[in-house]
């Protein structure tokens, strides 16, 4: 039996070197709780222009060649000197040294096909180079799902990795990496696997169906979201692969780094409070009514959001919403995020409409997320979809009530014992959900009960690390 499994981590972006979602936070915390329990874990990712500077100094492990259509491109691959968990940064400034991660303005790179089939070739041919190998190669989203397939479908390639097990995880099903057919001769694969069978889909290729496809083990960020993407309505076109291949296909939960959202050490908070003593947060949500220009002379229920403004999270539930709330109620909204052009500018003439009841900031600060966490009392996340969310996760720790509509991971974590939920994707019963929040924290000894209990709860990365463990283990031992 292998007492420590050696895995390495293919992820597009990892926290806090480069981040433009939670998958960032994700890679940031789960290979910490992995290595408490014996799991041997190094990150790798590109090594784009943010990372690099993040990173400070490095050291060289190794230059390769990856083979991409007729040519062989150079990577060099980097170890991060300070890292907290051994990570390695690819570099190769001719696809990675650029202001964005995937694109710039709103608009993706035109080669980023390209960009992640020279990601994932060159780290193929990097671990070729290690002695011994990792037992389990794991990769994140489409940027990575191509390892499984190169790896089953070129093995002749990879002979030193022969027995490499691989697990995909899926943190979006809606984030494909679809290109153009044109795009195939950089694969550098037979023309065969471009079929319905294989890779095509409707006409293009899709880089995430070949990791469902050729992975050992497909994994999804909740129990919900892995019975939900294998339904028409969440599945995303590719439902029947998805149900092709259940057996392998098992929904984990997301945790969260409990050490860095903890409101009793916070550093960004302008006061600390535990569930033990709630007064600090008092402090923080009168602190930040001022930052955001917000009557304090009541006390009104402050409703908080921190998103991305697109149509999955829900947005346009918010604006048809909050405006009849607060015809009808006193309460507030702090609202931080970027987007949509159109819900900004929406969010924007909201705020204008209702001074000194709605502050909203368009764009993302790590510090005024942390801070609406802990000083808004209730936050909303009515999503049309979710396939985890860590914004509930951080509102029970920081014991800012959630209001979620039932879906993907808000339905595995949220109940009437911690928050509210809704069912029908509508403003109307976004509005009766809200309007039962402000009822309920009239009756604020309720309302703090309510709090204290979403706080006890245990959202760390322990449980699911043992998880993730398990399925290592049994992948090695050939059981999966």
């Amino acid at each position: 039996m292998i007492r420590v499994i050696r895995v390495v981590m293919l992820a597009p972006e990892v926290h806090p070197y480069a981040k433009t979602g939670g998958l960032a936070d994700v890679l940031g915390a789960l290979p910490r709780a992995l290595a408490r329990r014996d799991v041997d874990v190094t990150v790798c990712m590109p090594g784009y222009r943010a990372a690099l500077r993040a990173a400070g100094a490095t050291t060289t492990l190794a230059r390769v060649h990856a083979p991409v259509s007729s040519r062989m491109e150079p990577v060099e691959f980097l170890r991060i000197a300070d890292a907290p968990i051994p990570t390695v940064l690819a570099r190769a400034d001719r696809y990675f040294d650029r202001a964005g991660l995937y694109g710039e303005s709103g608009t993706d790179y035109g080669d980023n096909a390209e960009r992640f089939v020279v990601f994932v070739r060159a780290v193929l041919e990097w671990l070729r180079t290690t002695d011994p190998p990792p037992h389990v190669l794991h990769v994140h989203e489409w940027q990575a799902a191509l390892a499984p397939a190169f790896l089953r479908l070129n093995p002749e390639l990879y002979p030193e990795l022969g027995g490499l097990r691989t697990v995909l995880t899926i943190h979006n099903l809606a984030y494909q990496g679809r290109f153009p057919s044109w795009d195939w001769h950089l694969l550098n694969l037979e023309a065969r696997y471009f079929t319905p069978e294989f890779l095509e889909f409707y006409g293009q290729i899709n880089f995430l169906k070949a990791g469902i496809l050729f992975a050992d083990a497909t994994t999804t960020v909740s129990p919900r979201y892995a019975r939900e993407i294998q339904t028409p309505e969440f599945g995303e076109g590719l439902d029947g692969v998805l149900r092709t291949r259940r057996a392998r296909l098992r929904g984990i939960l997301n945790g969260i780094d409990d050490e860095e959202w903890d409101p009793a050490t916070d550093p960004l908070l302008p006061a600390h409070y535990d569930a033990r003593d709630l007064a600090g947060k008092s402090r923080c949500k009168a602190a930040l009514q001022d930052e955001l220009h917000l009557d304090r002379r009541a006390e009104p229920p402050l409703f908080g959001l921190v998103s991305r403004l697109a149509e999955q999270k829900g947005i346009d539930l918010v604006l048809d919403a909050v405006p009849r709330l607060l015809a009808r109620s006193d309460a507030q909204l702090a609202m931080l995020g970027t987007g949509n052009e159109h819900y900004e500018r929406s969010l924007r003439e909201l705020a204008g409409r209702f001074p000194g009841r709605v502050g909203v900031t368009i764009g993302f600060a790590e510090p005024l997320a942390h801070r609406i966490e802990a000083g808004a009392d209730a936050f909303l996340m009515p999503s049309r979809f979710e396939p985890c969310g860590l914004n509930q996760l951080y509102s029970l720790r920081y014991g800012t009530v959630p209001v979620v509509r039932a879906t993907g991971g808000l339905d595995d974590t949220i109940d009437e014992e911690t928050g509210f939920k809704f069912g029908e994707y509508s403003g109307q019963a976004l509005l009766e959900s809200v309007r039962e929040a402000v009822q309920a924290y009239a009756n604020r000894s309720a309302w703090r009960e309510m709090i204290r209990r979403g706080m006890q709860k245990d959202y760390s990365w322990t449980a699911s690390a043992a998880r993730y463990s398990s399925l290592y283990k049994s992948l090695a031992a050939g059981a999966v």
